[in-house]
């Protein structure tokens, strides 16, 4: 393994920032054992060998799930910032890190295309930003149905239960994209309120046909909320995508409201996404009085437009760090790792749809970087079997991949059943990391050596 940067980093940091705070008085911590280095270390070398019973997240051959290390700059920032644990619900808990939060959430918006004046923030999750949409939207359109794809995160229908909003889930087509004649058909219903939109599914990567969907909201009038929480930072290199999923990028600034992760491809420690809102106005429905938290500043206190109230300051200065080392720019360091990225699932897919064992998807390439197949054979039951046997062989040699399920008429040569998709056991594998572009041919070898003790034969 590379030497950590981070403990150097964090300690030259570390004593920066207590000489802003050395004209305190000293004083002697309550807890004795917050004295005792000795018992301290023993403890965390304890939880080091548990951590270690991990999957190797942080490393190239892991490309299963959508698992991305913090950049080494997050680390530290994040570390350093909870010298002062600050809390960034009001600006007595976290008077600088909430400007940096300004700063950092600032940066994200001018990425969609949005300037002064919008509204946004952190919040701990992808989950928690789309509630707030969703809430926001309920506010706005009360009663009215909640419409998303069926390929849409599942937090979509769950959020609606929460908030009591009818929920319906519109088709998808063969390459994962939310149907637009049925989503018509939906809408010629007049009680629709908010479409989601989702740049970038969770399951693989597809990007709803966003263009058209606001050609829609032209005839019916409802709310666009897109959902980027995996999918949002490819909007930097928008230019080097597929038509469909360039175009739908380039629309994104006329949402009503977007949701991203930057604990995904943002290069964040978890928890930290972001919602965004076009319209500032809608700050209105956030608006509480609380009896101690908002009289110490004139200046707008972040809690006053969020839902959360304790949030962690130090997600925000991680953030605002990583986007000062790395602007969020086209043609920057930071889109060219997404290209990377992207370059691998391309690769990868090029060579599975030249192995006759496997079934790659009848829609085309990946959209963004996940990709996934079907295992060849002549039932849905034998080809799911198979995937899992080569996703545990897999395993075996270091390679962690993951499982997916998906409709068989999905791929090449595979049909689904008369009464709708037929979904069986695919695999799938989210290439992330930059440093998957190099580590391609790698992850190549060990799925061949997979397949042959899990499948037999060969090309």
């Amino acid at each position: 393994m590379a030497t950590d940067p981070v403990p150097e980093l964090l300690a030259q940091a570390t004593r920066t920032l207590e000489a802003g705070f050395a004209g305190l008085p000293e004083f002697t911590p309550a807890h004795p054992s917050a004295a005792d280095p000795a018992a301290m270390l023993a403890v965390l070398e304890e939880a080091a060998r548990r951590l270690s019973e991990n999957y190797p997240y942080f490393h190239p051959l892991y490309a299963g799930q959508m698992l991305k290390p913090p950049h080494p700059v997050a680390r530290a920032a994040y570390a350093l910032a909870m010298k002062l644990n600050p809390n960034n619900h009001a600006l007595d808990g976290g008077r600088a890190s909430s400007a940096m939060e300004v700063e950092a959430v600032g940066q994200i918006a001018r990425m969609f295309g949005w300037a002064d004046p919008f509204l946004g923030h952190l919040t701990s999750s992808g989950t928690i930003a789309n509630l707030e949409a969703l809430w926001v939207a309920g506010r706005l359109a009360p009663g009215r149905r909640i419409l998303a794809s069926e390929q849409a995160h599942y937090t979509h229908e769950r959020i609606s239960g929460v908030l009591q909003l009818p929920f319906a889930a519109v088709p998808a087509d063969s390459a994962g994209r939310m149907r637009l004649e049925v989503l018509e058909d939906e809408l010629r219903k007049g009680d629709v309120g908010t479409v989601v939109a989702t740049l970038g599914t969770t399951a693989i990567g597809a990007v709803d046909p966003l263009p058209e969907i606001v050609g829609l909201r032209r005839t019916y009038g409802f709310r666009i909320h897109v959902d980027a929480a995996y999918g949002g930072y490819f909007r930097l290199i928008a230019a080097e995508l597929d038509a469909p999923a360039r175009q739908a990028y380039e629309s994104i600034h006329q949402a009503d409201s977007i949701v991203v992760d930057p604990h995904k491809h943002g290069l964040q420690p978890y928890g930290c996404g972001c919602v965004l809102f076009r319209d500032p106005a809608v700050g209105r429905f956030y608006k509480h009085d609380s009896p101690y938290t908002y009289f110490t500043s004139k200046e707008l206190h972040l809690g006053e437009i969020s839902l959360e109230c304790s949030r962690a300051g130090a997600a925000a200065v991680a953030l605002w760090a990583t986007q000062r080392l790395l602007p969020l720019e086209p043609g920057g360091e930071f889109a060219r790792g997404l290209a990377l990225g992207r370059a691998a699932a391309l690769e990868l897919d090029r060579r599975l749809r030249a192995d006759q064992r496997f079934v790659p998807r009848a829609a085309g390439p990946p959209e963004l970087d996940i990709v996934v197949w079907r295992m060849a054979a002549a039932t849905p039951e034998e080809a799911s079997r198979r995937a899992e046997s080569i996703f545990k062989a897999c395993s075996a040699r270091d390679l962690h991949l993951a499982l997916v399920q998906l409709p068989q008429s999905w791929f090449q040569g595979a049909a689904g059943p008369a009464g709708g998709p037929d979904y069986g056991t695919c695999m799938r594998s989210v290439l992330m990391k930059p440093e998957h572009a190099e580590w391609l041919q790698a992850l190549w070898d060990r799925l061949m050596a997979a397949c042959q003790e899990g499948v037999g034969g060969s090309r």
